[in-house]
């Protein structure tokens, strides 16, 4: 660093120029991510463990941070703050609440503070839409979809999908709401390219019948036991990762995003772990995959299980920063860092 640099600006980007940079631009987030999955995979990040702040008076609530720096083009360091207060539904707010502080890679200075909450949607979304598409290579792609789980995850997944030119014969859903279930089967009916949709009423109906599973639930441990469930070997997106008890995982192809930050916190491989002693059943990573290195095989169940990694908020944060200062409509906080003066 040159003696003579100063510190950047510090500014605030609110969720709407968010959402104005991301929206009906999916396929560029998509590329966003897999850049990022592959900079990880070389090497060239630093995603440690994320830490979780639990509360004994409401031990149905966290707040989790996800520090993580990523080299390559994108060259920025910084920290996702992200809340999940499953009690906020019934109140009427979203469940989740999110920033990201963006730090300067020379300085380490903050650059930024973001609205998180589209930010982390679209990157599991985006992630997830990735690990669909390189996943079914080669093969025909899944025609009936089911969701178990129909919060806003599910949607922006579905989006992502739809984004990324995926059609469907049918759509299924199931929750444990039925109001929440109808609501995001409406929602589904007035889309394009999902055909017949369905509600169902157990989650072993909705998995029988579709080709490609989405768990998008705030599940805390398992209640997915039956691996005959999945014995038509259907593509399963494992979003929300503690969905499945370990006797389904073992009896499937399971890829991951990264193998140590997957494999903890009571996610169900990290069950899986536990109760066999090895990693073994983990048949690698979507890195692995993106660079050909693992080809699933098709006379089994394929579990992608993503932790979310903070690189990928880094990724798509830096994008919107870049594209709102380019734009001109970066919201500067004046004098923010007041004493720059070593003695004053």
């Amino acid at each position: 660093m040159s003696p003579t640099s100063t510190a950047p600006p510090f500014a605030v980007i609110s969720g709407a120029q968010v959402h104005g940079v991301l929206d009906d631009r999916k396929k560029e987030v998509v590329e966003l991510v897999e850049q990022a999955y592959r900079i990880h995979g070389e090497g060239d990040t630093v995603n440690p463990p994320s830490y979780f702040l639990r509360f004994p008076d409401r031990p149905s609530s966290r707040i989790i941070a996800l520090p993580a720096s990523i080299g390559g083009e994108v060259r920025v360091d910084g920290l996702k703050w992200i809340s999940s207060f499953p009690e906020n539904v019934a109140a009427g707010i979203p469940r989740a609440s999110a920033v990201l502080i963006l730090n300067d890679h020379e300085t380490g200075y903050p650059l930024a503070c973001l609205e998180s909450s589209i930010i982390s949607a679209s990157r599991t979304a985006a992630s997830a839409a990735l690990a669909a598409d390189r996943l079914t290579a080669g093969q025909e792609r899944p025609r009936r979809i089911g969701f178990i789980g129909v919060g806003l995850i599910a949607r922006y997944i579905h989006a992502y999908l739809a984004g990324t030119d995926w059609t469907f014969d049918s759509a299924g859903v199931f929750d444990l709401s039925a109001e929440h279930a109808e609501g995001f089967a409406g929602y589904l009916a007035g889309t394009d390219g999902v055909g017949e949709v369905t509600v169902h009423e157990s989650a072993e109906a909705l998995i029988r019948s579709s080709d490609l599973v989405v768990f998008a639930t705030v599940a805390g441990a398992p209640h997915i036991h039956d691996p005959e469930w999945f014995s038509h070997n259907p593509l399963v997106l494992h979003v929300s990762l503690r969905d499945l008890a370990p006797e389904v995982v073992l009896a499937a192809t399971n890829i991951v995003d990264d193998v140590e930050h997957s494999l903890k916190a009571d996610t169900s491989l990290h069950l899986a772990e536990q109760q066999t002693g090895h990693r073994d059943f983990v048949d690698g990573t979507l890195y692995d995959v993106l660079t050909g290195a693992v080809t699933p095989a098709a006379d089994r169940p394929v579990i992608f299980s993503p932790f979310g990694l903070g690189v990928l908020d880094l990724a798509v944060g830096k994008h919107v920063y870049d594209s709102v200062r380019a734009a001109g409509e970066l919201a500067v906080v004046e004098d923010f860092f007041h004493e720059m003066r070593r003695y004053g």
